[in-house]
């Protein structure tokens, strides 16, 4: 199994050539004076130096071992205690919390770098800091000044973790139907009683205590509210006193990310407190979820960049066959890395996740001008943010499990074997595109909230803005500029067809939905390519500039065509998708 080392140099080229992060950073008042390239610099080194030296080392005996329930305690594999202790000693779990409240108040820009590193090292490891951290997201967003001064910095810390409690049996994607209750209290408290599935790092012997953030109805209301209700009750000292009703039923035995602890959580009577407005829950719990969408996005960013690398170290190693054109330099034939497809499929993990990682750079760009700008500006960034959300979410997962999967076939028969570590990274991946809202569920947000819902408003301004900047390109292929240019146009095309039909034809988004969708996943990624050889072009590295252009050619002759192919299915529309009868299935 090999060892892993973080893309600094790409990471530090995207914030300070690409999207101008210094003069990004340097006019928002909140962070400027804490913040620029030389503290992010510093922060991706050591956060490589984390990932690298104390959490890949644990990430594949966590899988062997994974974690186990034993006499009604959730037990994490060997040495993520003691790790996940040292990572949280770091500050890390905190990186873009409030200052004020202990966190480090690092941009998002940076946070998806770090995130990403996070996820290459272990995918089940850096679930519990993420979910501590949308956790305490919310908190801050939505919650009284009493709860975040009494919460915050002990999950910011990490001395307490945070876990989002959602689903249950039969609300899954429907949270209308949820079964929690919430009953007041005289007290202005409530006491929650119900059962929910599937909720990741619900238990676990890492912290003192979890604060689980509940959906809940009150009596005889069809809302849903939101409840943050501590494992273990707190006083207000920050000092833990009672068990507060809240038992784990069970853990669940699952394809991957063993390590991570996905738990059925029982609440008893447990005390709870009201986070935002009664019945508004979910507007509160989405604030979580944007970012959290994101994160499992970057999640399958993470599992991408871990695979190239596994895939490309291999393919240099590994003698076998002979090399059309090429001299052996060993007797029994030469390393795979020579032959065609073994070179595709590197060049296709390569390009698409360098362009992943412009998306969540650029996504966390927009999360930042939202929160730290007003006026137009931040208005402009909250209707990208939208937008991208539920792209950055399913297209990088989608993504990540074929990386995965296509760094498992350089491997050959040996990616099957447990030793090599791949095989893992394609279970622990696969869920990536489940959780947090389906991927199917990300392009019905994508497509018939976010770009029909507006008639089309939206999504023609991104495209009208992006195709300025695609004009001011000076070092990029003309022909290359003048594709994505087109695409655009073709997308806004079918996106105003779907529009006209909306009515007439009801099934129409949804059967055209993750079409859409990767279609436009695949022109961001033209322009991304566009824009990140331009700057590169523009650098005295002359290598770095070669190399982009490489990927940048690769990415316009073999890749960029199928956002034709998902444009030419969106524009087939629904009919012989809902032609046949049911009884026929």
């Amino acid at each position: 199994m090999t060892s892993y080392n973080d893309p600094i140099t790409d990471m530090q080229f995207l914030l300070e050539k690409v999207f101008n992060a210094e003069d990004t950073w340097s006019s928002f008042s909140e962070i400027k004076d804490h913040v620029d390239l030389d503290t992010a610099k510093a922060i991706l080194d050591e956060s490589s130096k984390i990932c690298r030296e104390l959490i890949y080392p644990i990430n594949h005996h966590g899988d062997e071992q994974g974690v186990r329930f034993i006499d009604q305690q959730v037990i994490t594999p060997d040495g993520y205690k003691e790790a996940y202790q040292e990572f949280s000693e770091g500050g890390w779990i905190g990186l873009c919390g409030d200052p004020a409240l202990g966190g480090m108040g690092m941009p998002k820009m940076l946070g998806v770098l770090i995130d990403e590193m996070g996820y290459s090292a272990s995918n089940a490891f850096t679930l519990y800091g993420s979910l501590t951290a949308g956790a305490a997201l919310c908190i801050h967003a939505h919650g009284s000044d009493y709860l975040k001064n009494k919460y915050l910095p002990k999950l910011y810390s990490g001395e307490w973790a945070g876990a989002m409690d959602m689903t249950e049996p039969q609300a899954g994607s429907d949270l209308r139907n949820i079964r929690t209750k919430a009953v007041p209290q005289t007290n202005g408290s409530y006491l929650i009683t119900g059962s929910k599935i599937f909720i990741t790092g619900g238990d676990q012997d890492l912290t003192s205590n979890i604060i689980h953030l509940v959906l809940a109805k009150l009596p005889n209301s069809n809302g849903i509210s939101l409840f943050l209700v501590p494992k273990i009750q707190v006083d207000d000292n920050g000092s833990l006193l009672s068990e507060n009703g809240v038992t784990v039923g069970s853990i669940e035995h699952k394809m991957g990310i063993k390590a991570s602890a996905t738990c059925v959580m029982n609440f008893d009577s447990a005390e709870g407190y009201l986070i935002g407005e009664v019945d508004r829950g979910l507007a509160c719990m989405f604030t979580m979820m944007n970012y959290e969408r994101l994160a499992i996005g970057i999640q399958g960013l993470g599992t991408s960049q871990a695979a190239y690398q596994m895939a490309s170290d291999y393919a240099k190693e590994r003698i076998q066959g002979k090399g059309i054109g090429t001299k052996s330099t060993h007797k029994s034939g030469d390393p795979i890395i020579v032959h065609g497809d073994v070179r595709r499929m590197l060049l296709t993990i390569k390009t698409m996740t360098e362009a992943g990682r412009a998306l969540a750079v650029y996504t966390g760009k927009q999360l930042d001008l939202a929160k730290y700008t007003s006026g137009e500006k931040q208005v402009k960034a909250s209707k990208y943010v939208g937008l991208l959300t539920p792209v950055a979410k399913a297209f990088l997962t989608d993504r990540g499990l074929e990386a995965a999967i296509t760094a498992q076939q350089v491997f050959g028969g040996h990616g099957y074997i447990c030793e090599t570590g791949i095989e893992q990274l394609v279970r622990d991946t696969r869920i990536a595109q489940i959780y947090e809202g389906t991927n199917g569920i990300q392009a019905l947000d994508f497509l018939g909230r976010k770009v029909i819902g507006d008639d089309v408003k939206a999504l023609t301004e991104f495209i009208d803005d992006h195709k300025v900047n695609l004009a001011a390109l000076k070092q990029t292929n003309p022909k290359y500029i003048s594709k994505v240019t087109q695409l655009f146009d073709q997308l806004l095309d079918v996106s105003h067809s779907i529009n006209s039909n909306k009515a007439t034809r009801p099934a129409l988004i949804n059967a055209c939905a993750v079409d859409f969708l990767d279609a436009f996943g695949y022109i961001v990624y033209g322009y991304f390519w566009c824009l990140m050889l331009d700057v590169a072009k523009s650098n005295t590295d002359k290598e770095f500039a070669q190399q982009k252009q490489y990927l940048t050619d690769f990415y316009f002759s073999k890749i960029i065509f199928k956002a034709e192919c998902h444009l030419a299915q969106v524009a087939e529309g629904d009919e012989s998708i809902m032609a046949m009868p049911l009884n026929m299935f």
